[in-house]
C-alpha cells in the first residue's frame, strides 16, 4: 500500500515539476530532505524569488482535499526545512514564497503564496 501511495505521489510531483517548468520556473531541487523535514520541489523565478512547493495528491476533495492537508504543523516543518536549505546552499534570493500544488483526480491547481512565515530565521 505504501509503495502505491508513494508512486502516486511521485506521479503528482512529476506533473507539478513539468507544470512549473512550463511556467518558466527554474527547478533547483526535488525532494530536499533534512532532519527538519522534506520539501517536494524548490524553484526560482525570474525575479530571484525562491519558491518552496508542497505537492499534495488526492483522489477526491473529500475531507478538504490536498490543501487542507497542509496544516499549521506541516507549514512549520516546511518553513524549518526551507531555512535549512537556505543555510546549507547559501543561495542568494530577493524573496521567499511558499506554494502548494494539489493534484486531485488528475487536475492540477497551483496556490501561490499559500501560506507565509513571519519570523523565519535563516
Amino acid at each position: 500500500m505504501f509503495s502505491f501511495l508513494r508512486r502516486q505521489g511521485n506521479i503528482a510531483e512529476d506533473q507539478a515539476t513539468q507544470y512549473l517548468k512550463e511556467k518558466g520556473y527554474k527547478i533547483l531541487e526535488r525532494n530536499f530532505a533534512c532532519k527538519m523535514g522534506e520539501i517536494d520541489i524548490i524553484v526560482q523565478d525570474e525575479q530571484n524569488t525562491i519558491i518552496f512547493v508542497e505537492v499534495k495528491q488526492r483522489k477526491t476533495n473529500l475531507f478538504g482535499g490536498g490543501l487542507a492537508a497542509v496544516n499549521k504543523a506541516k507549514q512549520r516543518r516546511i518553513t524549518l526545512t526551507a531555512a535549512a536549505y537556505i543555510k546549507k546552499t547559501k543561495i542568494n534570493y530577493t524573496a521567499l514564497r511558499f506554494d502548494i500544488i494539489t493534484v486531485t483526480a488528475g487536475v492540477l491547481q497551483h496556490y501561490e503564496n499559500a501560506f507565509s512565515v513571519n519570523n523565519l530565521t535563516i
